[in-house]
């Protein structure tokens, strides 16, 4: 398997990959495969987040993890980056999960905010000091606000930035002023990946290194493109791109996520439909939304 060594061979596209379950509501690694392969092969994806938010993190077990972590990297590990999303609001269980993906092989690993503690700044470098010792492998901070009730605040992020494994930061929190003080102040190397969809061409125009992406499993030729024609210097391009996968991405984040993804690529043959409570199925209405946007990519 190839090693990973850092944020440069992770790319500028990665997909925060879907977890499909069963009928009976077990994870189908089977399936992952299969999207795994679709999301690289057809997708033009550079990698592959498992285990994230849109991986319905909060619903899966610490084996279960683990188990979708081993089937993605035997599947595709040697022809993409393969990302761990390995943050709790436990730090110890964490630390664990860190520990864990690195044995596997996972070549990166990704950590949230810890979500419902609401532990302040100091508790939250804390936090990701303590999962980026525990690994040497490099690591991506994950900010979002909206689903933890708490901001990595810039000096926070700064500090954590001289950490020598701390490498990245996806970016969610959608604060478009924080993002540039951000971009504008990390050390050279240090990467920020969008974490929204809609805000990728923004991002890249502040500094920005790519993005984590939502969008990938569907449009991800197309984000592909518009990233590359940005770092191109053809901004015409990037922008034309940047308004037709509007549609979708808007599509995709109409009801909660990954409800709609989830869906989306049901339609094009993925038995990923079910997610597990809390969260529950598209109505009817919500579904012709997304079928639309699908038939705008062409699909």
């Amino acid at each position: 398997m190839a090693a990973f060594a850092g944020p440069k061979d992770w790319g500028r596209l990665l997909t925060a990959m879907v977890t499909p379950f069963s009928a009976d509501g077990s994870v189908d690694l089977s399936e992952a495969r299969r999207i795994a392969r679709f999301l690289i092969d057809e997708q033009a994806n550079d990698g592959l987040v498992v285990s994230g938010t849109t991986g319905e993190s909060p619903t899966l077990t610490h084996r279960e993890k683990l188990d979708l972590l081993g089937a993605v990297l035997e599947e595709v590990g040697d022809r993409c980056a393969v990302v761990f999303g390995a943050g709790t609001y436990d730090t110890a269980e964490s630390v664990q999960l860190a520990r864990e993906a690195e044995r596997a092989g996972a070549h990166g690993i990704m950590v949230v905010n810890p979500y419902y503690n609401k532990p302040g700044q100091r508790g939250l470098e804390a936090h990701f000091r303590a999962v980026a010792d525990a690994t040497a492998l490099p690591v991506m901070l994950y900010n979002i606000q909206g689903r933890t009730s708490i901001n990595l605040e810039t000096p926070t992020l700064l500090r954590l930035a001289e950490v020598c494994n701390i490498v990245a930061v996806k970016e969610a929190s959608g604060n478009l002023p924080q993002i540039s003080d951000v971009c504008g102040s990390v050390p050279p190397g240090f990467r920020v990946y969008s974490g929204d969809d809609g805000l990728t061409l923004p991002v890249l125009s502040l500094g920005g290194h790519g993005v984590v992406s939502v969008a990938g499993h569907v449009a991800g030729r197309s984000i592909r493109a518009m990233i590359q024609s940005f770092f191109d210097n053809d901004p015409a391009a990037a922008r034309r791109l940047h308004h037709e996968t509007m549609p979708v991405v808007k599509a995709l984040f109409h009801a909660p996520s990954p409800v709609p993804v989830k869906y989306a690529l049901s339609r094009l043959g993925f038995a990923c439909e079910n997610v597990r409570l809390p969260l529950v199925p598209l109505t009817e209405q919500e579904k012709a939304v997304v079928d639309r946007a699908l038939a705008d990519l062409g699909w």
